[in-house]
């Protein structure tokens, strides 16, 4: 298991560094540079001159891998740069808003999972039946509808005609309803169908024919046998949660203004800020491989065959 772990981090460090290669690429083929953005978010317009001074006092005009090589370094000290917007180290603006943007997604992942597994298991149950019926028509249209459409019409029934909730959400309980429902339901749509797809093909698996032919209830089947095995699809889903939660989270952040990092990265791609930028991109990395690392790592340690196999080779 170290072995497999180690194997996987050196893996995950190396995507890291092709994604913040790629980052600073991007932004540095991007119009502007970061001279000119920092007068322009004090509301300056800087003569040439001074322009190529702070380009000098700032490093830009070294080639951009010396530039990189730079960022990196001090990136690995903890220092991503200053916001230009903001005017404080980007990962102070980091931390301050990506508690959040955590508490939004981290509600959201809960919903979709305490929705979505009961329906799954709905559906498998009651194949062909009514209630799966309904379930897969409400799962073909929540599929089909994106959250931020979901949100601006969750806003329009909710907040404008029936006034249960404002229109700009506060960063409490209440405030979290309409955004944790724009985020989920969509989700929700997808993984009910996936967990059915996973429980059925366990449920015609020969171990279940032989505890029905033993007289084992179905709900003991189901509950001890088939959901246990199928687990494994679920936390992968699990994982795969993340990198689609953050992505979206960002869009329903600033259509409901929700203070989080997502309402703050699209400001900050609004003005060029392209430190925020970037640091936003390497924490949202970090976060997404260290999740898919430990769904990794879980999934191995609970499933022997997959133990067995990484001994063997």
């Amino acid at each position: 298991m170290a072995v497999y772990i180690l194997k996987r981090l050196a893996r995950l460090m190396a995507v890291l560094l092709g994604v913040t290669f790629l980052t600073f690429i991007i932004t540095q083929a991007a119009p502007g540079d970061g001279a000119q953005m920092r007068y322009v978010s004090m509301g300056m317009i800087p003569s040439e001159e001074l322009l190529e001074k702070t380009r000098e006092e700032m490093g830009l005009n070294d080639p951009v891998l010396v530039q990189y090589v730079r960022w990196l370094g001090n990136a690995l000290k903890g220092d991503l740069g200053e916001s230009s917007k903001f005017g404080e180290p980007v990962l102070a603006q980091l931390t301050k808003k990506l508690p959040q943007t955590l508490k939004l997604a981290g509600t959201a992942m809960v919903a979709v999972f305490g929705v979505s597994l009961p329906l799954g298991i709905l559906t498998a149950v009651k194949k062909n039946k009514c209630a799966d019926y309904f379930v897969r028509v409400f799962s073909f249209l929540g599929i089909s509808m994106p959250n931020f459409w979901l949100g601006l019409l969750l806003m329009y029934f909710f907040a404008v005609r029936l006034k249960w909730f404002r229109v700009v959400s506060a960063n409490d309980g209440m405030g979290m309803v309409l955004p944790v429902a724009a985020l989920a339901i969509p989700m929700v749509s997808g993984y009910a169908r996936q967990i059915r797809g996973a429980l059925l093909e366990e449920l015609s698996s020969n171990y279940v024919a032989g505890a029905r032919a033993r007289g084992i209830p179905e709900r003991t089947i189901m509950l001890c046998h088939v959901l246990p095995n199928a687990m494994f699809s679920i936390l992968t889903l699990a994982g795969l949660s993340v990198g689609s939660l953050l992505g979206g989270a960002a869009i329903i952040e600033t259509i409901f203004s929700w203070q989080g990092i997502g309402n703050m990265v699209v400001e900050a791609i609004r003005v060029r800020d392209y430190p925020l930028i970037q640091g936003y991109v390497v924490w949202m990395a970090v976060i997404y491989v260290t999740v898919n690392l430990a769904v990794d790592v879980i999934c191995r340690f609970l499933d022997p065959q997959t133990r067995l196999r990484g001994k063997v080779d």
